[in-house]
């Protein structure tokens, strides 16, 4: 069996990308809440409390975990575009995962995930060449992030995530999710 972690594989950035790159990538984002919601069409209370591997996030926690980190992801792309190489905050997404809102219900989060990323899809369509040049010094990871990177960061984060749910659907024999309507 693959690695749990990483069912899609880890993320790779292969460099600078080119505007069709980055069309894809914007995409994937604008898709990653029709296809997050598809992939917990259906599931008992039981089962979106279920880890989706040893040691790792609930379902639940999982869904909760997307728009928190998207929340910061667009807010980093607000700092990158409105300040010169802004040191942005890190967060604890371990710690965020254990919060009492990431017990509440999945529809929570799914409806904030659709609403974020159509208002940021609406920001990345808008970007111009040069802006996606444009950086934040991400001091946990000790290094800058041009936008370009973090959209396809992003891009493969909701996938990433999404994967867990359906790969776990996959091995406990759940039914599969239809497939979602592309958003």
């Amino acid at each position: 069996m693959s690695d749990p972690r990483y069912p899609i594989g880890e993320f790779a950035h292969t460099g600078p990308l080119d505007p069709d790159r980055r069309r894809d990538c914007i995409a994937r984002i604008a898709a990653a809440p029709a296809l997050l919601r598809a992939a917990v069409a259906g599931l008992a209370l039981g089962q979106l409390d279920t880890p989706y591997r040893p040691e790792g996030w609930t379902v639940r926690q999982v869904v909760h975990h997307l728009p928190d980190s998207h929340l910061n992801g667009y807010t980093r792309f607000h700092l990158a575009l409105t300040e010169p190489s802004p040191t942005i905050k890190p967060y604890d997404e371990a710690r965020w995962a254990r919060l009492p809102d990431a017990r509440g219900p999945v529809d929570l989060s799914l409806d904030l995930l659709e609403a974020l990323h159509r208002r940021w899809v609406f920001l990345l369509e808008q970007l111009r060449a040069d802006d996606w040049a444009c950086v934040y010094h991400h001091p946990g990871q000790g290094r800058d992030f041009t936008l370009d990177e973090a959209l396809a960061l992003y891009a493969w984060h909701g996938e990433h995530h999404t994967a867990h749910i359906t790969a776990l659907r996959r091995r406990k024999g759940w039914t599969e999710p239809a497939a979602a309507a592309p958003a």
